[in-house]
């Protein structure tokens, strides 16, 4: 989708409105079907920052998500009017009748990229 589904749009700024966390949603973009709750951008951040933290290897890129980057961080400015991604945690790619991962994940979705969605999370099977 070239131009993202206003409604969606709409959603999604109230995710980002009014922190909250608790929004259900699963969503097809090219290659995957995505089903999760929907987080404030500001929230997943400190998430994903926070998991590469704890990880020897990887701990140096979390300034990328905190804004201590090398030249200041990537969006530490204020958020936009309109959203133009979907933060997901506890979320699953859809393969088959089967959720992965296991423990859900943290997908960062382009709103231009979702081609169709609905307001839930899709039951998969882990037989």
């Amino acid at each position: 989708m070239s131009h993202p589904d206003d409604l969606l749009v709409e959603i999604a700024a109230m995710v980002e409105s009014q922190h909250s966390s608790r929004m259900s949603l699963t969503v097809v973009v090219p290659g995957a079907v995505i089903t999760g709750r929907l987080a404030p951008e500001t929230m997943w951040k400190q998430r994903v920052a926070e998991v590469l933290r704890d990880s020897d290897d990887l701990a140096r890129f979390s300034a990328a998500f905190t804004g201590a980057g090398p030249e200041g961080g990537g969006d530490a400015a204020a958020p936009a009017d309109r959203p133009t991604h979907l933060h997901f945690h506890v979320a699953r790619i859809l393969q088959g009748s089967f959720g992965i991962p296991d423990t859900g994940g943290m997908y960062r979705v382009a709103l231009k990229d979702v081609s169709a969605w609905t307001i839930g999370d899709i039951g998969y099977s882990d037989q």
